[in-house]
């Protein structure tokens, strides 16, 4: 099993950019795909980003192509979400999630362990 911890949340402004981070400090968080989803509040949870365990394979939502990347450093144990020129409608509760797939994943029930969840906040 494997605990992810999502880190790097916070407020921006739109346009700017922010980090997220998810980390999984007791386990082997390498031994799994990774993805990003987002829940705004009264919506359900959204795919954002998914990156293979290897780093080779990435998938994103169409809503952030262009704006976000996706990517590990296996040696650190831990993927990152870098998302750039941000919006008020990207504002959401970020979802760190691990796959026991190869390939990543796009839907939410192809994963099997979730972080708790980090906030972000755009302001116009």
């Amino acid at each position: 099993q494997v605990q992810p911890v999502e880190s790097g949340g916070g407020s921006v402004q739109a346009g700017g950019s922010l980090r997220l981070s998810c980390a999984a400090p007791t386990s082997a968080l390498w031994q799994y795909s990774v993805g990003w989803f987002r829940q705004a509040p009264g919506t359900g949870r959204e795919f954002v980003a998914a990156i293979s365990r290897s780093g080779s394979s990435t998938l994103y939502t169409d809503s952030v192509k262009g704006r976000a990347t996706i990517s590990r450093d296996n040696n650190k144990n831990t993927v990152y979400l870098q998302m750039n020129s941000l919006k008020p409608e990207d504002a959401a509760v970020f979802y760190c999630a691990a796959s026991t797939l190869v390939l990543p994943p796009g839907r939410e029930r192809e994963y099997h362990y979730w972080g708790e969840g980090a906030q972000v906040t755009v302001s116009s």
